[in-house]
């Protein structure tokens, strides 16, 4: 029996009234940088980008471009002379937001060397929460033995939108496996919409009243973004997600 044999979903639920976001404070899964992603594509846009979302409540960002050595061969440096570009802009627009910048690192064979170089970005200070996402097709080969090399080096995994990943949908018990490897499990907010699609829609409600997610993120990489998350402000499942207790934002402050 599979997890939506056992499981149905609930009637399509009333829309409730647009949730402040200020409650999360922060957006820690986003692609605000200019030029270096699929993400914003110029100053002018990640200003855009970062407005409306201010607009919604977010008072931090932790913007988190690819590095996916295959496609986006960022590094550190790059990364870090881009957040300083966008900083710049938003302090001559005389904009007050708080910026910081990590990556979002594709599970490939540059992770697992720059984990073991211990040189991978993080955020959440002490913490070092490392974000990191893995094949959209299929489950890495090599996922189990990045995350042990992480947690060895003294890295906290959060892999990102795990209910993207349709060859565990049947499966609530390959996300349990990940918490219980200390990964911890970020949703996208736009997942509560059906963009992904009806099954990565019923997996995320799952994950929420498990208690399973630790972390939401915009994701934001576009202005269709930012108006996904605007009408996900109204789906009850955030206002459930919000007060479960399971989100760990307020280490992200």
């Amino acid at each position: 029996m599979g997890l939506f044999d056992k499981w149905k979903p609930k009637r399509q639920e009333k829309k409730i009234d647009p949730i402040d976001l200020s409650v999360l404070g922060v957006d820690m899964h986003s692609h605000l940088l200019p030029g270096i992603d699929d993400g914003a594509t110029s100053l002018d846009d990640s200003i855009q980008l970062i407005q409306h979302l201010q607009e919604m409540g977010y008072r931090k960002f932790i913007t988190t471009p690819h590095i996916f050595w295959d496609m986006y061969k960022n590094t550190p440096e790059i990364i870090q002379g881009k957040l300083q570009e966008l900083r710049a802009e938003l302090r001559a627009r005389q904009i007050d937001v708080e910026i910081e910048a990590a990556a979002e690192y594709y599970c490939d064979e540059h992770f697992e060397e720059e984990i073991e170089a211990g040189s991978l970005l993080t955020f959440g200070g002490n913490k070092k929460f490392v974000l990191f996402e893995i094949s959209f097709a299929e489950e890495n080969i090599n996922l189990g033995r990045a995350i042990f090399n992480m947690r060895l080096a003294g890295y906290q995994p959060i892999l990102a939108h795990p209910e993207r990943y349709e060859f565990w949908h049947r499966s609530l018990e390959r996300y349990q496996s990940m918490i219980d490897k200390d990964v911890l499990l970020q949703i996208n907010i736009n997942s509560l919409t059906g963009q992904y699609g009806p099954n990565c829609q019923r997996i995320t409600e799952r994950l929420i009243d498990k208690g399973m997610v630790s972390f939401v993120g915009t994701d934001c990489h576009h202005m269709g973004h930012v108006q996904l998350t605007h009408q996900a402000r109204q789906i009850p499942a955030l206002k459930r997600l919000l007060e479960c207790g399971s989100l760990r934002h307020d280490e992200l402050m």
